[in-house]
């Protein structure tokens, strides 16, 4: 679970509030389309290293053996060894056998099959991760490469310009939020034509702005160039190189990514959806995917059954502030249909935590009808024992509120928001 002044950031980590996070603070875009694939660090840098993208030198392991065999074969003058999980913060987390670090450097190869056995098999605990951890079941062993300057890089779809757009700064290796803030100087943009692709003196102008010289601007403004070939190949919605940098050596390599996906190009992107591995996701999260439904566990007893991810946002807020808790954050989305509906209240009733329902829906796309008789058939079937609290705007309200109240069931009108939020505050204090 996660406590309500994390969901924010666990929201957009997981690109369900904004996608492109860095082109709303630059241009106050703001879009919502779904998003659910995650993949670990060494399957990203695959498919860079399959469109000729510059990354280190690795290879993957399940085995303290084969790391050791990976090892030697890299013949590198370091190594680097990492845990293969989806959170963040590797680095500082700690491993259940005792080890701390899921990220280490060494020179000496033979040590690498000692730190890979008290890795694999192991729970790594990080700040992102539940108590007890995630059990690692890969690791990756790469070549280590100095850098001498980090770069920011990133290409993403942005709304208001109704396509692709380059977005980038000298200073990398940082939080770009953060630069954006307090030096929008240093961020630089290219509109990129999405018939065209990218140009090649957008290219270049890139690499200078980032601050690259001599023969390093061709290097980099070809890894671009190669980085949008990649963006259009995999439908990707954004694919983020932080930092992007140079080495001692003069070379230009990306040493750590982000790809974002379109889910709706999941038909003709088969392969790299097959890499998607769910077993680090919550059982209910789980679940709640196979219908199309967004779900995230919280500390609280209020349940929270909304649709769309900035009103789900208010409903927390707005219980919270009456001195209340949420106990999750459940998004329907826009094309609702009943089972869906009846599917997230079988969610939140095998909740124990759960001690009242509050339903916020705004009919806009969405049909209130469709919305309650999801509701009645959902309080009958599963034999829903605790309050339920429902606020309904929108597109054919009226004759979802009739449907409500002509069920006989004890479910709880509320007139807005705020009265919503006291009535299911109220509910689990009787």
């Amino acid at each position: 679970t996660v406590t309500l002044s994390a969901v924010r950031s666990e929201l957009l980590h997981r690109n369900w509030l904004n996608p492109n996070l860095l082109s709303e603070l630059l241009q106050g875009s703001w879009s919502t389309p779904r998003r659910w694939l995650n993949l670990q660090e060494y399957q990203s840098k695959k498919l860079m290293q399959e469109s000729g993208v510059a990354v280190q030198r690795f290879y993957v392991a399940d085995t303290a053996s084969d790391a050791l065999e990976a090892a030697k074969k890299l013949n590198a003058k370091e190594i680097v060894l990492k845990a293969q999980i989806l959170a963040g913060g590797r680095g500082k987390g700690v491993f259940d056998s005792g080890l701390k670090g899921g990220v280490h450097l060494t020179k000496d190869p033979a040590v690498v099959g000692d730190l890979a056995s008290k890795m694999l098999g192991f729970n790594l605990t990080t700040k992102q991760t539940p108590q007890e951890g995630v059990k690692v079941k890969t690791v990756m062993v790469a070549e280590a490469l100095d850098i001498s300057r980090e770069t920011y890089f990133a290409i993403l779809m942005d709304r208001s310009y109704n396509g692709p757009v380059m977005v980038g700064s000298p200073q990398g290796g940082v939080d770009i939020e953060e630069v954006a803030a307090s030096n929008p100087e240093l961020i630089f943009k290219e509109v990129i034509d999405i018939f065209e692709g990218v140009r090649d003196d957008q290219a270049l102008r890139m690499a200078v702005n980032l601050g690259f010289k001599g023969v390093l601007q061709r290097q980099a403004a070809d890894q671009i160039k190669r980085l949008y070939d990649l963006f259009l190949k995999v439908d990707a919605t954004q694919v983020e190189v932080n930092p992007f940098g140079e080495t001692p050596e003069g070379q230009v390599v990306c040493f750590d990514a982000k790809i974002n996906f379109d889910d709706n190009a999941e038909f003709r992107q088969k392969d790299v959806f097959a890499m998607d591995d769910m077993s680090e996701s919550d059982p209910t999260e789980t679940e709640a995917a196979k219908w199309g439904l967004k779900y995230i566990g919280m500390d609280g007893n209020i349940a929270c059954f909304v649709n769309g991810a900035g009103l789900a946002m208010a409903t927390c807020d707005i219980i919270d502030l009456h001195g209340g808790k949420p106990a999750n954050f459940l998004d329907l989305g826009g094309g609702v249909q009943e089972r869906q509906v009846y599917e997230a209240f079988k969610l939140l009733n095998a909740d124990p935590k759960v001690e009242a329902i509050l339903v916020n829906i705004f009919g806009g796309i969405v049909n209130c009808a469709i919305i309650a008789n999801g509701i009645t058939k959902a309080c009958r079937e599963l034999q829903l024992k605790v309050p339920l609290v429902v606020r309904l705007e929108g597109t054919n309200v009226h004759e979802a509120k009739r449907i409500l109240r002509e069920s006989g069931l004890p479910i709880t009108a509320a007139e807005d928001l705020d009265d919503a939020a006291m009535k299911a505050v109220a509910a689990i204090r009787k």
